[in-house]
């Protein structure tokens, strides 16, 4: 299956690129986290998502971001909602839809996202929020299975990936 691939950082797509391959699917990155905040940091991860892509030679598609877009429809009203809250599932559905968006005007198979692998996602709610959007062409795979998380620990070290300490939004850094 010919995949796009909603990717958050470098660090979590690379277990997720690796076990999609051994899987039998052709990746594409894309790279869409109107998110994150400050500018800096967005910028930060995108030059991680680079050279990973570059690394695992495989290609990446990026999303001009919009963060007023995404506080608008995202954050708006639920700036005070703790992580895992429902402000999160908010964010899916915005960056899964503008996944499943692309994945229609690219010509890709299917979609899935990499935020799965962290154990601070609720990979419940991300399928649901991805069925939701497209149930036919929506992969549910949970990469923190099978130790994904720590193999994307690793991978990260050995290739020099930036890490961050916060999922992205500005809300999200205050715990």
């Amino acid at each position: 299956m010919n995949l796009l691939l909603h990717t958050c950082c470098a660090p979590c797509a690379s277990h997720c690129v690796l076990a999609l391959r051994e899987l039998g699917h052709c990746v594409t990155l894309f790279f869409s986290n109107a998110n994150i905040a400050p500018r800096a940091e967005y910028l930060k991860r995108l030059d991680a998502v680079q050279l990973l892509a570059r690394r695992l030679e495989v290609p990446l598609l990026t999303d001009e971001p919009d963060h007023a877009d995404w506080l608008d429809k995202a954050a708006r009203g639920f700036e005070a909602e703790r992580e895992k809250g429902a402000r999160c599932e908010r964010c899916f559905r915005y960056s899964l839809g503008r996944t499943q968006a692309a994945m229609v005007r690219e010509g890709f198979d299917g979609f899935t996202t990499t935020l799965t692998v962290s154990p601070h996602k609720h990979t419940p709610t991300l399928f649901e929020v991805g069925r939701s959007l497209d149930a036919e062409r929506f992969l549910a795979v949970d990469f923190k299975k099978n130790n994904g998380f720590q193999r994307s620990l690793q991978l990260s070290a050995e290739f020099g990936l930036y890490r961050q300490s916060a999922c992205g939004c500005e809300f999200s850094a205050r715990g």
